[in-house]
């Protein structure tokens, strides 16, 4: 549990880490003039601040920091073993963030990277030419927010709204079609009425109960906050996709997730959902160990998984016991075929 004085850190983004190269880049301007106050601090390299030695990842997070840099290198990834392609051949994800506002005890993040500051590429441009590029070949799956939370920070970067233009555009004149998942726990209502719904742009919204929301998602909005924005956004258009995943393990999860499809059923016209999104906590082992030693008092995290080739998971047993559970329910309101699981 998180007991530390808050007034004991500086304020979020109070050192704000540009690389030289992209100074003067319209975009770094943009945010940098939304914090005035802060100290701002240019680098070489972006990695010079966010991959030093012996950083704290749980003390950083108390009091983030932000950095602007440059996207070099690969630009798009093909997806992971551990996630869904949601029957996708051609299954990618790109990061224009990375890091989190949010500060979910089981987030993976926490075992992928060395630094809890936020990194924002400003260079997103580079991102679409490469797709472009793709889509001259083939179609292409690609979720954006997974190294991040995009739509909580539309507000500063704006990205939500490029995502948009550019899927917009580019499935006029592309060859093949080009399809993105937005992954968010935001709950900013607002964010919709300046967005257009587009049958190419999910957005995927991860629910937990809200026991499970308390006591490991910090930071986070409410599970009931987040259903009505849920609702919200169903009701304007927006295909969204309801991702109860990853399931995570307390010693009542039947009643917490019973109780938590009971609410969302509720407030959610089921009949107008895109899909659903079904699976149970799974990590890589190497990234499960650096989770444990920045977190060692989380009961989430030290929980005695069971490791299969390099992934831990709760194990076969309650894995299907868990997920069974919650798609039986889920049956009753919404068609099989639009229930994802993960298999592993």
């Amino acid at each position: 549990m998180k007991s530390l004085d808050e007034n004991y850190y500086n304020p979020f983004f109070f050192h704000i880490y540009v690389e030289e190269e992209i100074a003067e880049h319209p975009r770094v301007k943009q945010i940098l003039a939304r914090f005035m106050k802060a100290e701002i601090v240019y680098i070489r390299h972006y990695k010079d601040v966010f991959c030093r030695r012996r950083q704290d990842y749980e003390e950083q997070h108390h009091a983030q920091n932000l950095i602007l840099a440059k996207k070099t290198g690969s630009l798009i990834y093909q997806g992971a073993p551990v996630c869904q392609n949601f029957g996708n051949t051609y299954f990618y994800y790109t990061s224009c963030m990375m890091n989190c506002i949010y500060d979910c005890e089981y987030c993976y993040l926490k075992g992928m990277y060395p630094s809890a500051n936020i990194v924002i590429f400003v260079n997103i441009e580079d991102i679409f030419e490469e797709l472009h590029r793709m889509l001259s070949e083939h179609p292409v799956y690609l979720c954006v927010s997974y190294d991040t939370d995009l739509l909580a920070f539309e507000t500063m970067t704006g990205y939500v709204r490029e995502w948009e233009h550019f899927v917009l555009g580019e499935n006029k004149r592309s060859t093949y079609p080009l399809k993105i998942e937005i992954r968010t726990k935001s709950a900013n209502v607002k964010l919709f009425d300046n967005l257009i719904p587009d049958k190419n742009i999910i957005y995927a919204f991860t629910l937990s109960p809200q026991q499970i929301t308390k006591q490991y998602e910090h930071n986070t909005p409410s599970l009931l906050q987040r259903v009505r924005c849920v609702a919200d956004a169903v009701k304007k258009g927006f295909p969204v996709r309801l991702c109860f995943d990853p399931m995570i393990y307390c010693p009542d999860w039947e009643k917490e997730y019973h109780e938590m499809l009971e609410l969302v059923t509720k407030e959610v016209p089921m009949d107008q959902i895109f899909d659903v999104s079904v699976g149970s906590f799974r990590v890589s082992q190497d990234y499960l160990k650096k989770m444990r030693k920045n977190e060692p008092y989380s009961a989430v995290v030290q929980f005695p998984f069971q490791n299969d080739g390099g992934v831990y998971h709760y194990g076969k047993e309650l894995t299907e016991q868990m997920e069974r559970f919650l798609i039986r329910q889920l049956l009753e309101y919404v068609p099989e075929e639009k229930i994802f699981r993960w298999e592993s």
